[in-house]
């Protein structure tokens, strides 16, 4: 500092100490190093040799010290990526609210969301793919490493139409009865793994034409128009049942209880973050998220790969 401001009273002020402070501390030097530093020239002073070369030393060093201060100050920053797939419902309907929540208690994780089917989960997780699914169980395979499902929601699912639809005032509907209307419905839904597929294969209904859309939203649209039915989660249409745009048909049989489940390899396998987030999960907070209204995500943020909350 005394090098860089040319007097000892210009250093002593910008360091906020007196001068025999900063002269104490020159002179400490010069005994250790057997050099004068410095010499007194027209009120200034001018630099040795060796004061020269300590001076450029001495900036390398502040250099080096600042530059591991934003090393580290970046590596506290940067955040960690916690790779979750969910199947389509669970997507379009619940991903959203809670990865936000989520986020906002862990401004250091950055969540990347994939859409994928259930029996895709389990090679997910064991190829590392992703660090966490949410949506049902994962199907046990004796070719993965042993994983942990955990049940953390319970949902509905009842059948609902168009206020308009022939069944729509119908009582005690047998199932059967729906055999002959379209049902319309999201991605992967016909599979019998999913909802809605698990249903009618219970129900022994092969429904004379179905229809999948790009999303379940775009399917309980074309619902409401009167072109169908489908197996809805009873929360997620609420709005719609009150509004009186969708009606729910008295079936038999429902509701359905269903349960939505967080997976993830065993404990000593899982990432730091897929265990936050495991916790996180099935608290009263997490669960507020993912049932309030209007919570759903909107069709053109839910893709199948690279959706991000952060």
């Amino acid at each position: 500092m005394v090098a860089r401001l040319g007097t000892v009273k210009a250093a002593a002020r910008a360091l906020g100490v007196t001068e025999p402070a900063v002269s104490g501390a020159v002179g400490a030097l010069r005994r250790e190093l057997g050099d004068p530093l410095y010499v007194r020239a027209g009120g200034v002073i001018e630099l040795t040799p060796g004061g020269r070369r300590l001076a450029s030393a001495a900036g390398a060093i502040l250099d080096l010290e600042e530059e591991a201060r934003r090393a580290i100050n970046a590596a506290e920053t940067e955040k960690t990526t916690l790779r979750v797939a969910a199947t389509p419902p669970f997507a379009e309907f619940a991903a959203g609210p809670l990865l936000s929540v989520f986020s906002r208690h862990h401004q250091d994780i950055e969540v990347e969301l994939q859409v994928a089917r259930r029996e895709e989960f389990a090679a997910l997780l064991a190829n590392r793919s992703v660090d966490i699914t949410l949506g049902p169980p994962v199907t046990d395979r004796e070719d993965v490493p042993a994983m942990v499902s955990e049940p953390f929601l319970r949902y509905g699912l009842i059948v609902v139409a168009a206020p308009g639809h022939t069944l729509a005032t119908s009582k005690g509907l047998a199932p059967a009865a729906l055999v002959s209307t379209p049902w319309l419905m999201g991605p992967f839904e016909d599979e019998r793994s999913a909802d809605t597929g698990a249903f009618l294969a219970r129900q022994s209904i092969a429904p004379r034409r179905t229809r999948a859309y790009p999303n379940n939203a775009a399917a309980l649209a074309q619902v409401a128009s009167g072109r169908g039915v489908t197996l809805a989660i009873a929360h997620t249409v609420r709005d719609e049942l009150e509004r009186g745009s969708l009606v729910e048909l008295n079936v038999r049989g429902t509701p359905i209880s269903a349960l939505w489940f967080v997976s993830t390899l065993r404990q000593e396998l899982r990432t730091p973050s897929a265990e936050e987030l495991r916790r996180f999960v099935s608290t009263p907070e997490a669960t507020r998220a993912m049932l309030a209204r209007g919570g759903g995500v909107p069709a053109e943020r839910f893709v199948h790969m690279g959706t991000r909350w952060s």
